[in-house]
């Protein structure tokens, strides 16, 4: 029997489970207020805050840490191939240095620390910069821009396999639309086994969410940056952190703000109903970017627990395919089932060396 630590830092909540090969045997975690992780000037700054939390944890439920393996959800790497990945220290260098701030990235850094205390490998997989886009889909209106893959790789592998296996048919023969509606929403087209589009879930595009400001007016956005009022900083958590339903009803408790909006409270029912009505545009412009085909719609991610906001986002797409609802993230198993399979040989361990995997656009005209 393999025991497996699995960790996973989401944007907010940090989340940690013990498996035992297949089975998981312990679980714990917890969402962190947005003023609670407010005092932390760059996501980095929360490396101690977040270890200390899993450590605590395991403390509070009399767990050693005595473990076969240790992984952690993959960070705002380079564009790789999906894959078991060992943690290394050209990973570790690149996700202090990311350039992209999220709470994923210290998932590797932290399974590196405790799978140093008791003496076994770290690994990541499936990190949220898996790249396997369509050659037009990199394509932006400046040639300086090239749109760029970054979403909720893991969970969107895991539940369109998972759904694949239901309907008795293999992931790689579907088309599918994965909607990961959480923190952070990336909605993708799932092309026979490869995302062939999906948004930038935290680069500021598509859906507006919990937390996130998604796509917005360009023009004005340059007015705002240039206007002297906000620091670069202080913009960019105004696009990531501190944008969305957190901006506009002061939280990113989904719980609780889809509640009040279940009851018709303003601004709460508008509000929410405007990000809904923005995920079924990104839904249908998936559809498209699968020649107008699709198998399924998956709703996943914590707010497909809401029976209030999947019942806004149904009657919307629903006449472009079935809609699935998978509730919650399926991450946790999906990396047990990862490290699984390396410790035992059936998945070959990936050294990440730092290469950015993104075939070459053609060059623009001038440049």
């Amino acid at each position: 029997m393999k025991k497996i630590l699995v960790i996973n830092p989401g944007s907010t909540s940090t989340k940690m489970a013990i498996f035992h090969d297949e089975r998981q045997v312990w679980a714990a975690g917890a969402h962190h207020p947005v003023a609670e992780l407010a005092r932390f000037e760059r996501v980095s700054d929360q490396y101690a805050y977040r270890r200390d939390f899993v450590l605590a944890r395991l403390h509070e439920a009399g767990l050693p840490l005595d473990f076969d393996a240790v992984i952690g959800r993959g960070g705002l790497l380079r564009p790789l191939p999906g894959g078991v990945y060992a943690v290394n220290e050209r990973m570790k260098r690149d996700l202090v240095e990311a350039r992209m701030e999220h709470a994923c990235n210290l998932g590797a850094l932290i399974a590196d620390e405790l799978a140093a205390r008791c003496g076994c490998p770290a690994f990541t997989a499936d990190p949220v910069v898996v790249d396997e886009l369509r050659p037009e889909a990199r394509i932006s209106g400046l040639p300086l821009l090239e749109r760029r893959s970054v979403f909720h790789a893991l969970n969107h592998k895991a539940v369109a396999r998972r759904y694949a296996a239901s309907v008795g048919r293999r992931y790689e023969d579907m088309d599918l639309i994965v909607a990961h509606l959480g923190g952070g929403i990336s909605v993708g087209a799932h092309r026979r086994g490869s995302v062939i589009d999906v948004n930038n879930a935290l680069g500021g595009e598509g859906p507006f969410t919990p937390e996130r400001a998604g796509t917005l007016p360009a023009m004005q956005l340059v007015e705002l940056c240039f206007s002297g009022r906000f620091t670069q900083r202080q913009v960019k958590q105004m696009v990531c952190g501190r944008g969305g339903l957190a901006a506009w009803l002061g939280s990113n408790d989904m719980i609780t703000l889809s509640a009040r909006a279940e009851t018709g409270e303003e601004p709460h029912k508008t509000v929410v109903s405007a990000m809904m009505y923005a995920v079924a545009k990104e839904v249908g412009a998936m559809y498209v970017a699968l020649g107008c085909h699709a198998d399924a719609i998956i709703a996943t991610g914590g707010i497909a627990h809401s029976t209030h906001c999947m019942g806004l986002l149904r009657p919307q797409v629903e006449a472009l395919a079935p809609v699935v609802v998978i509730p919650g993230e399926n991450e946790m198993l999906s990396l047990a089932l990862n490290a699984l399979g390396a410790l035992r040989g059936e998945l070959q361990v990936m050294q990440y060396t730092g290469e950015d995997c993104r075939r070459g656009l053609v060059e623009p005209v001038g440049k």
